[in-house]
Order: C-alpha cells, then sequence, then structure tokens
C-alpha cells in the first residue's frame, strides 16, 4: 500500500480537525510548505493535501489565488518530484485545472461527484482518469457534502457504482466519524467499498497504530472479488503523525512488509 501523509490547510496553516469540525482545529503550523518537505525526507512518495477553506466555502482571503491555493503551488516548488493529490472545494472544470496548472498531480472531487455526476464524466474526458480521484465522505454509511456539513441521501456503495459507470477508478473513502479522532481506521468499510464498486480505494480516517495499517493490508487483496478489480491501495494518515503515534518511516516501512507492524 501508499502512505500518504496529510497536510490539511486553514487559512495557509496546517492544521487537523476532529471528525472535520472547524471549530475544533489543532493548528500544527505557519509552515506548510516545511511540513511537505519533512515529509518527503521521511520517505513519502505522496503527499495528500485538503484546501479546507474550499471545502467550507470560506471566502479567498487573496485577490489573485486562495492563500491555500497559493500553498500548494509553493509545496509543488519545495518537493517537484513527489506527486500530490489535491483536493477541497473543486467544483468545476476551472477548480481542476487551477489545482493541475499550480502543481497537483491529481485532484479530488467530492461535493461535485453527488450534485453533478456527468460533470465528472467530462472531467474525466478533459484530464484523464488518472488524474481525477473521488472523494466519498461518509457518516454512518451516507454521504457527506460541503465540507461534511451536509448529508445525502446516497450511499457510499452507491455513489462508488455510479462513479466507477463514469469511468472512475479510484477514490478516497473518509469514515468521517473516526477522522482525527485516532479511534482506528474502518478497515471493514473500507473494504467492503473495493469489493462492491471494484475502485481502487483509499483508506482514511481514524488511523491510529502500525496496526491499522497492518489490518488494511491484510484485507487488501481480500478486497478483490466478483470480477472486479476492486483494492485497498493506500491509507492517509493525519494526526498520526502529527502527535508522533506513528512515525512515517515506520508507517511505510510497515505498509512494504505487514509482518514487521
Amino acid at each position: 500500500m501508499i502512505v500518504f501523509p496529510a497536510i490539511d490547510l486553514r487559512h495557509g496553516r496546517c492544521v487537523r480537525l476532529r471528525q472535520g469540525r472547524a471549530e475544533d482545529e489543532t493548528v500544527y503550523g505557519d509552515d506548510p510548505v516545511a511540513v511537505a518537505v519533512r515529509w518527503v525526507a521521511g520517505g513519502a512518495e505522496w503527499l495528500h493535501v485538503v484546501n479546507l477553506d474550499g471545502a467550507f466555502g470560506e471566502p479567498a482571503r487573496d485577490s489573485h489565488h486562495p492563500i491555500n491555493l497559493q500553498r500548494l503551488a509553493e509545496i509543488r516548488a519545495a518537493v517537484p518530484r513527489t506527486p500530490i493529490q489535491f483536493g477541497g472545494g473543486v467544483r468545476s472544470l476551472a477548480d481542476v485545472e487551477m489545482a493541475l496548472d499550480l502543481g497537483a498531480t491529481r485532484v479530488i472531487l467530492g461535493t461535485v461527484a453527488v450534485q453533478n455526476p456527468d460533470l465528472v464524466e467530462e472531467m474525466i474526458a478533459r484530464s484523464g482518469p488518472e488524474r481525477i480521484v473521488i472523494g466519498i465522505d461518509a457518516r454512518d454509511g451516507q454521504v457527506a457534502t460541503h465540507g461534511w456539513l451536509r448529508t445525502s441521501d446516497t450511499t457510499a456503495i452507491a455513489l462508488g457504482r455510479a462513479m466507477r459507470s463514469k469511468g472512475v477508478g479510484r477514490i478516497v473513502y473518509t469514515d468521517i466519524a473516526r477522522d482525527g479522532m485516532l479511534t482506528g481506521v474502518n478497515v471493514d468499510a473500507t473494504a467492503e467499498l473495493a469489493l462492491a464498486t471494484g475502485l481502487q480505494v483509499i483508506a482514511s480516517g481514524g488511523v491510529a497504530s502500525l496496526e491499522d495499517i497492518v489490518r488494511l493490508e491484510a484485507r487488501r487483496s481480500q478486497a478483490t472479488g466478483g470480477g472486479l478489480a476492486g483494492e485497498i491501495e493506500g491509507v492517509i494518515i493525519g494526526q498520526a503523525l502529527y502527535t508522533g503515534a506513528v512515525s512515517l518511516p515506520d508507517a511505510i516501512r510497515t505498509a512494504r512488509n505487514p509482518s514487521e507492524g
């Protein structure tokens, strides 16, 4: 599996939220670029960068680019060889193109996948399937949108299947109840989603220890079945890295050799 260290941006700073609540924020640094450099030095193969201001629909704080998009460009300049997965408030073709132009390797779509699935198909046709990822954020199995402020009537599995029919090959799946809580990743729901949809699934939310990585890896190949090519492809780690509960080199080593975890 691929380990994706998370860099969540709010007002230009590196933060972590508990269960996605804007009022429950911990600031881990005013220099997200330095954080990115640290994760790459620790062996990161990818970076997972989220524009929380965009996800919450908060107004831009700069006349040219919102500050978090400036941070994306700065991170790209600082670590030019490391691919970046970027999301948060990406809801139009122009948003996708801007994120790619500023340095994202691939872009995560969330709310737009629920509200306008045909637009997702158009984005894939224009940018290619490898550059578009769908973020499926679920609360009790139901998809949440608009920075997790609204809960839809769509289930995670139903949305995953709909997105696969549009040409999507990869999703990030977040169990909102576990995000930022250090209570353990929802391995069963992640594996079920991969099996039911045939998608490559990146697990997110709640990673607390190396044991979570071992458990995900144990279910990774089991998630394939029914003639579908679904698989648990990777895991995003945020809070556990920032608190020191998990070290990035250890996480990467465990993902490659689970028996050592």
